[in-house]
């Protein structure tokens, strides 16, 4: 039976601001992929993502050109054969992953978790501003364990220090989207070091990143816009002490679970991470990030409303998906 696909663009508006060093955003724009056969339906969702030139009309078009091949039933392996790692291969195979769950009757978390899938405990996002904005941020969400704190300032020291008294019993992650120098990174190392920062996301831009070689790191530092697949890790071997696996930037989840479990093996910790969608981008990488160091999937509670039905969270805590939902 041949497989129909629909593509549509979604918005999804952002509760107030999204601020990191790049600039602000106030909707997530998203492109959802829908493969159905018979009656059963999958469905994935990717974020473009412009720093990889991609736009959610580009993404459309990549998966438009592989209509014919979806239609005729390829599999998630020979997904990754046939497009490129990015956001569109992404919707591709989420749906994929949603669709095969729902003809065989198994759920997705069978093929995707060695375990039954747990609550997981997500970092909560705190949007870079002025030292201030970012300690009323923070104090706003002292009560949350994780908080990945946006940075790329040209005083971070002093917004590290705010968010740090500000939520004292909150673990920190600092993410700073390329946003540090050759310049400043030693000082701005040292202040993460004083103010109990557990990780420190892309600090230089990828591909000018070789001083990590040569400089102490007495916080352990992740890739993430250094990282996009399995091929990628071998030349980050020495430079980074973690990395940060998104499905928009793998590919998928196929290509994902590849990527992880080759992180593991070369001794690399795991951060799982998301764009800023919906519970729909969310679900499928709750199954990626059961044994992660670091959960970041908060994408939902930074929407001002996300889908029906969504992913459940209670403050932090972040359960499985239903169904309903996916897989």
């Amino acid at each position: 039976m041949k497989r129909r696909l629909t593509v549509a663009i979604e918005r999804f508006p952002i509760a107030g601001r999204f601020v990191i060093s790049r600039g602000a955003k106030t909707e997530a724009a998203v492109v959802v992929c829908t493969v159905s056969e018979g009656d059963f339906t999958g469905r994935g969702e990717c974020v473009p993502y412009a720093r990889y030139g991609e736009t959610p009309e580009n993404v459309v078009a990549a998966i438009e050109s592989v209509r014919q091949q979806i239609s005729s039933g390829i599999d998630r392996n020979g997904l990754i054969s046939l497009m490129k790692a990015g956001a569109a291969r992404n919707a591709v195979d989420c749906a994929l992953w949603d669709i095969e769950a729902k003809l065989s009757g198994k759920p997705a978390r069978m093929y995707a978790s060695p375990v039954l899938p747990r609550p997981l405990v997500t970092a909560v996002t705190i949007s870079l501003g002025t030292p201030e904005e970012m300690a009323a941020q923070a104090a706003a969400n002292a009560h949350r364990p994780l908080l990945k704190v946006k940075v790329g300032s040209g005083n971070d020291a002093a917004l590290i220090a705010a968010v740090a008294n500000s939520a004292p019993q909150s673990r920190i992650i600092l993410d700073a989207n390329e946003g540090w120098s050759t310049g400043n990174i030693v000082e701005n190392l040292a202040a993460a070091a004083a103010n109990r920062v557990e990780l420190i996301e892309q600090p230089l831009p990828a591909g000018g990143d070789a001083i990590l070689r040569e400089i102490a790191r007495p916080v352990p530092v992740c890739a993430d816009e250094s990282i996009h697949s399995a091929n990628d890790l071998e030349a980050l071997v020495g430079l980074y002490d973690a990395v940060n696996i998104k499905l928009d930037k793998a590919g998928g989840l196929t290509a994902a679970i590849e990527l992880r479990d080759r992180a593991r093996a070369l001794g690399f910790g795991v951060m799982v991470g998301c764009m800023v969608g919906s519970s729909l981008s969310m679900a499928p990488a709750t199954l990626l990030a059961q044994d992660a160091d670091f959960v970041d999937l908060d994408g939902p509670l930074l929407l001002a409303r996300d889908r029906d039905p969504g992913l459940r969270y209670e403050g932090s805590t972040l359960f499985p998906p239903m169904p309903e939902l996916w897989g």
